[in-house]
């Protein structure tokens, strides 16, 4: 494939988001959740799980303890039995409740609206907070998942693995009210669609604008 201009890959992305919004108009975040602090637990339970089985989990839990009050003043063999089924429990109870202190203490109990502030929290990394400045706090953010770093490496959008360098790619090529809407999109689509390892490519609506569907692998 001879080397695409920017202006060439801004167009064609374009296209990508355009044809996935038609074929996904329901795409949304599919974690449950009320407000920023329990969309950041969601979000810090779903690592290594899925969101259906995160959703089973908050249901319940959520109803007993919404608050980072609630979380801060739990005992943590409590909290780790409420999310037992969601794998890795030890860690994320800690990181769950050390992220509930630190907003008591540190913000009045408010989740921070700032990429900077939110990282300091335990457990919450980059992606985590974007998650939530995107979802519930109406800030444009562009979430890197598993599913958008593999689907846009295939369509030669980027060609790093690193989340930090394709966050900072997309930005430049996606229109900016589409950045929170791009990772559902992705996500939507690597499930139904463009499978890691088995792929659908005749199935797939991106086909005529994917790359390494044409071949130029």
């Amino acid at each position: 494939m001879p080397i695409e201009s920017l202006t060439k890959k801004k167009i064609r992305m374009e296209n990508v988001v355009s044809k996935l919004k038609q074929q996904y108009p329901d795409s949304k975040c599919s974690l449950r959740y009320a407000s920023s602090f329990q969309l950041l637990t969601a979000t810090i339970l779903s690592a290594q799980c899925t969101d259906e089985r995160v959703n089973k989990v908050t249901k319940g839990m959520f109803a007993r303890y919404s608050t980072p009050g609630d979380f801060a003043n739990l005992p943590l063999e409590i909290i780790k039995k409420e999310i037992y089924s969601t794998g890795f429990y030890n860690n994320k109870a800690k990181s769950i409740k050390a992220m509930a202190e630190m907003l008591v203490n540190s913000h009045s109990g408010n989740v921070p609206n700032t990429l900077d502030e939110m990282v300091k929290l335990p457990g919450v990394g980059r992606k985590t907070a974007n998650v939530v400045l995107g979802n519930i706090q109406g800030i444009p953010s562009i979430v890197v998942d598993t599913h958008v770093t593999r689907i846009t490496n295939l369509l030669k959008f980027v060609k790093t693995k690193n989340a930090v360098k394709i966050e900072s790619e997309l930005s430049k090529l996606i229109n900016k009210n589409d950045w929170t809407l791009f990772a559902h999109l992705l996500i939507d689509h690597g499930r139904a669609v463009c499978i890691a390892n088995r792929p659908q490519c005749n199935n797939c609506v991106i086909a005529e604008f994917c790359p390494s569907k044409l071949g130029d692998t």
